[in-house]
């Protein structure tokens, strides 16, 4: 909590803070329904839309599933995501580097056109900040830095690093895995490092990856290769590979040749030789989950709330069925008369996405795990589990309903 002094107060009914991917979604949810929205972030411009999705593609990426394509539809962001870069898949390739097991998935098995679209970081922004831009009940404040948040009668208040106070009935913290908002409504987050770290770059294949999602396991960590289809040319990917800090450190520092021999030799050439087309980044990898999601007046959604290895794609569809179901049960309040800020409607909104997060949580661990050593009954086992998964057509099915997203009651903005 911070003691500053009163300043001239501007009032909103939902104060966001972080312009993400997320907490832009969740501005225009609301912005969309006409709710007085400030959107606040620490970026100095908005995404030049122009330049977005042009040219060689950008190196963060996520894989969207259905569920997510139809909110992000909703919004009217889709049309122009597709119409810049969007990558489908409708078929899943996993296999165990130390074994023979295999699993393969496709949509036609899960009853879907896609399993889902590998779409780059920006292009989804930057098509929800267009959209913002028509919503007038939205204010986006940029090199907006929160430095208190303060407990009114009313709701809540955030104090700008310029000396600017913000108030609303709630504020919602959508401002990443280390949020600041999260840390001054003092919520603990349980934390574990999952003692891996994704090295991230972008390839050209010498075949073509065919709309196919791939991933091997291997002793070290998950190696993904993401589809990316550039101009037509599908002989791109979007390259995740989750390692140790010291295999990620030897990694980073090769040359791209030597790097993309690493690359094709890990991924048993299946796309022929790989040559690396951007820089190599490490990203350490931490998996925290909030003690609690909410406080009156208060509301954590996507990292903030939870962050989630990257071995399945997840982190963002999670955080986007955060802010659908926020936002479903904020409109809903407001439709019935209730305070935006009111505790049991908060913990409605809590009770919908816990324990669903933590599920995924406790999946992604418990691969993790299984997959990270090489003692020989474990390799043995997701041997076996592979292979009967993959001869198995209801466990498949059910397997990929959840990949697609097709988990519980979904909020009415995904159906």
């Amino acid at each position: 909590m911070t003691n500053t002094a009163k300043q001239p107060t501007t009032q909103y009914e939902v104060i966001v803070v972080g312009g993400g991917m997320v907490g832009a979604a969740l501005a225009a949810l609301l912005g969309r329904a006409g709710v007085a929205v400030a959107l606040l972030d620490p970026r100095p411009a908005p995404l030049a839309a122009d330049d977005v999705g042009r040219g060689p593609p950008a190196m963060r990426v996520s894989a969207l599933t259905p569920v997510s394509q139809r909110l992000l539809d909703g919004l009217e962001a889709w049309s122009w995501m597709a119409a810049r870069r969007v990558t489908p898949y409708r078929f899943m390739q996993v296999w165990d580097g130390e074994g023979s097991g295999e699993v393969n998935f496709s949509a036609e098995q899960a009853g879907v056109p896609m399993l889902g679209h590998i779409v780059e970081n920006d292009v989804i922004l930057a098509a929800l900040e267009r959209r913002l831009a028509e919503l007038p009940s939205v204010a986006m404040h940029l090199s907006a830095r929160v430095i208190g948040l303060d407990v009114e009668k009313a709701g809540r208040a955030v104090v700008l690093e310029d000396g600017r106070r913000l108030s609303a009935p709630l504020v919602v913290a959508a401002d990443g895995a280390r949020s600041p908002l999260r840390e001054l409504a003092g919520i603990n987050v349980k934390e574990r490092d999952t003692g891996h770290v994704a090295v991230v770059t972008t390839v050209r294949t010498e075949h073509g990856h065919g709309g196919v999602a791939r991933q091997v396991f291997l002793a070290t960590g998950p190696l993904a290769f993401l589809p990316l289809t550039v101009e037509g040319d599908e002989r791109y990917c979007s390259i995740v590979w989750s390692t140790t800090p010291a295999e990620a450190e030897r990694l980073t520092a090769l040359v791209p040749a030597a790097l993309g021999r690493e690359l094709e030799a890990a991924f048993e050439a299946r796309l022929g030789a790989v040559e690396v087309v951007d820089r190599a980044l490490a990203v350490p990898l931490t998996q925290r989950h909030a003690e609690h999601y909410v406080q009156p007046g208060f509301a954590l959604v996507g990292d903030a709330a939870h962050s989630i290895h990257p071995l399945a794609g997840q982190g963002v569809n999670l955080g986007l069925m955060d802010v659908a179901v926020l936002a479903e049960e904020l409109l809903e309040a407001r439709r019935r008369g209730i305070g935006l800020g009111e505790p049991r409607m908060l913990e409605r909104y809590a009770r919908r996405r816990r324990g669903d997060n933590a599920a995924m949580l406790a999946l992604m661990d418990g691969f993790r795990l299984l997959f990270g050593t090489r003692h020989p009954l474990a390799t043995l086992t997701r041997n076996l589990g592979l292979a009967g998964v993959d001869r198995l057509a209801p466990v498949k099915r059910l397997l990929m309903r959840q990949a697609v997203g097709e988990r519980g009651r979904l909020p009415a903005s995904c159906r």
